[in-house]
C-alpha cells in the first residue's frame, strides 16, 4: 500500500509539472501582443503592423472573457492565461472545500469511530473521504444553491461583475460559517492580528471581519466540537475494553491481549445499536 501510494504522488507530481511546462510553452510559443490603450484606431493599426496587412480592430465589440485595467484602459487575457487560471482555482478549491464547509467536522468525527472500534483500515480512508464528501454536499447544498441563485447565473448572464459575484458568493458561505463559530475564537484571532473592530461581540458586525480572521475561527470551532464528539464515541468502546480485559485478568489469561476479544463484541454493539445510522444522524443534525 506504501509503494502504491509514493507511486501515485510520484505520478501526480509529474503529470501536474508537465502540464505546467505545457500551458508555458504555449504561451511563449503563440507570442500573441495585447495593447492596453485607450485609442481604438491605434490598437488597430499596431496589431495591421504585426500581421503583415491583417488588419484586426480589438477596440469594437464585447471581449466576452477575462480582462484587466491599467490606468483607465483596459486590456483582455489570452486563452492560455485563462487556462493557467482556471487549473490554478481548481488546485486551491479542495483547500476551500475542507476549510470553509462541514468537512473538517466530518472527517474527524469518523476517524475517531474508526480508531475506538479498533478495526484498523475498516473502512478504509477512501470510503470515509467518499461519506464524508457526499456527506458536505447533502449539508452545503442550501448554501450552494444560494451561491447559485445569486453569484453565478447572473455572472454567466453578464448582469453582474466578477468582482459583485465574489461578493455576493461570499455573503452564504459567512452565513453558515457564522452559526457554527463561537465569539471566542473570533476575538482571538481579532487579537492576533491586531485590528479592531467595535462590537465585535454582536454577531451583526461580523460582515466588517474579513475572511484571514473569519476561516482559522471557523476551524477552531470545528475542531472543538468533532473532539467533543469523538470523546463522547470512545466512552462505550472504552466500557468494553476495561471489562474484557477485567475478565481476562480474573481467568489468569494475562497474555491474550483484551483488543483481540474486545474487538468482536465492540463490532457486536455497533450493530445493535444501528451505529452508522445514529452517528451520522447526529453529526448531520449539529449543522442545523
Amino acid at each position: 500500500m506504501a509503494k502504491i501510494k509514493k507511486s501515485y504522488c510520484i505520478v501526480s507530481f509529474l503529470f501536474a509539472a508537465v502540464m505546467l511546462f505545457a500551458v508555458a510553452g504555449l504561451s511563449l510559443g503563440r507570442g500573441t501582443v495585447v495593447y492596453a490603450a485607450a485609442n481604438p484606431d491605434t490598437v488597430g493599426e499596431r496589431e495591421a503592423s504585426d500581421n503583415d496587412g491583417d488588419t484586426t480592430d480589438t477596440g469594437s465589440g464585447n471581449t466576452g472573457g477575462w480582462s484587466i485595467n491599467y490606468n483607465s484602459e483596459d486590456a483582455t487575457l489570452s486563452s492560455t492565461v485563462r487556462m493557467l487560471l482556471v487549473l490554478t482555482i481548481l488546485t486551491l478549491a479542495p483547500s476551500f472545500l475542507i476549510m470553509m464547509t462541514s468537512f473538517t467536522r466530518i472527517i474527524i468525527v469518523l476517524h475517531f469511530l474508526r480508531t475506538a472500534m479498533g478495526t484498523q483500515t475498516a473502512p478504509p480512508n477512501q470510503v470515509l473521504v467518499g461519506l464524508t464528501l457526499f456527506l458536505t454536499f447533502f449539508i452545503m447544498w442550501p448554501t450552494f444553491q444560494e451561491i447559485n441563485e445569486k453569484a453565478i447565473k447572473p455572472l454567466d448572464d453578464g448582469v453582474i461583475t466578477m468582482e459583485e459575484a465574489l461578493k455576493e458568493a461570499e455573503a452564504p458561505i459567512r452565513s453558515f460559517m457564522y452559526r457554527d463559530m463561537q465569539g471566542k475564537d473570533l476575538k482571538l484571532f481579532v487579537d492576533l492580528s491586531g485590528e479592531v473592530y467595535p462590537d465585535i461581540e454582536d454577531s451583526e458586525n461580523y460582515d466588517e471581519i474579513p475572511f484571514t480572521i473569519i476561516v482559522p475561527a471557523f476551524i477552531i470551532g470545528e475542531l472543538r466540537q468533532a473532539f467533543e464528539m469523538g470523546f463522547l464515541i470512545y466512552i462505550p468502546f472504552i466500557v468494553i475494553d476495561m471489562v474484557v480485559s477485567s475478565v481476562l485478568m480474573s481467568m489468569g489469561m494475562m497474555m491474550l491481549p483484551p483488543t483481540t476479544i474486545s474487538l468482536p463484541f465492540k463490532i457486536l454493539l455497533f450493530i445493535l445499536a444501528d451505529g452508522w445510522n445514529l452517528v451520522l444522524s447526529k453529526v448531520v443534525e449539529t449543522f442545523y
